[in-house]
């Protein structure tokens, strides 16, 4: 088991309508074709699947998938959609599944769910033990956002909005952090869940990358292709393995 954040059954249940913006066309499109033009003709492993937002459509994309996810209760809830798509319930640092893939990917900042160096550069090499000569592992991640961190400060707002706020609070000496999600119920009240979360920069993903095997091949701003700068605010990155 992993420093993760373990989702369970009440969680797994919400999650879909929670993350209903992730599901929209305009951000689900381009990151479904993204994936199929990497993955080819060739199979495609997700790590930390959830309930299968990207994995489902990229299978009926015709693409082979399978998934690996730590939460069994989100297995369920994906399997309840397609029971055919084959996932093994393991943490993405450790597990192993059967064959070679042409993809490896982590999509939406899952790479930040393992709490430890450790465990991130083990999520690498496995991630490489699992590519094909030539193969490519693809992760999207946000930039950490300590450049709006004023002196004194330790809390970044990332949504305020009617019916939900949300703010990052960072550690720079751990790089560990959590996101705390306030949201509105129907009865006016506000439910509390927090997440925690490592944050990583792009410069350390590519060593991870170099010592599991792999070299950066392309790095974006977001899975349309925008140039990556020094204010994107996320990337998404594509490294080979050799």
């Amino acid at each position: 088991m992993t420093s993760s954040d373990l989702w369970d059954a009440d969680t797994a249940a919400r999650y879909d309508r929670a993350r209903a913006a992730m599901f929209a066309p305009e951000v689900l499109d381009p990151t479904v074709d993204f994936l199929a033009e990497f993955a080819g003709e060739g199979r495609a492993l997700e790590l930390a699947i959830g309930t299968g937002r990207v994995g489902i459509p990229l299978l009926e994309r015709g693409v082979d998938v399978t998934g690996i996810e730590l939460s069994a209760p989100m297995v369920e809830q994906l399997h309840r959609k397609r029971p055919d798509l084959p996932v093994s319930v393991g943490d993405m640092a450790t597990t192993r599944v059967e064959g070679r893939y042409a993809l490896v990917y982590l999509v939406f900042n899952t790479i930040g769910n393992l709490c430890t160096q450790d465990e991130q550069v083990a999520c690498f090499a496995n991630a490489a033990s699992h590519l094909q000569p030539g193969g490519r592992f693809v992760v999207e991640v946000g930039v950490p956002a300590l450049r709006q961190l004023p002196p004194g400060q330790v809390a970044v707002p990332f949504d305020v909005s009617e019916g939900h706020v949300g703010l990052d609070t960072y550690d720079p000496v751990t790089q560990r952090a959590t996101s705390h999600h306030y949201t509105r119920q129907a009865d006016g009240s506000y439910r509390y869940c927090p997440h925690h979360y490592r944050y990583v920069w792009p410069s350390e993903l590519d060593l991870m990358a170099r010592l599991a095997g792999m070299r950066l091949e392309r790095r974006t701003a977001d899975w349309s292709g925008a140039e990556f700068t020094a204010e994107s605010q996320s990337h998404v990155s594509v490294w080979r393995r050799d």
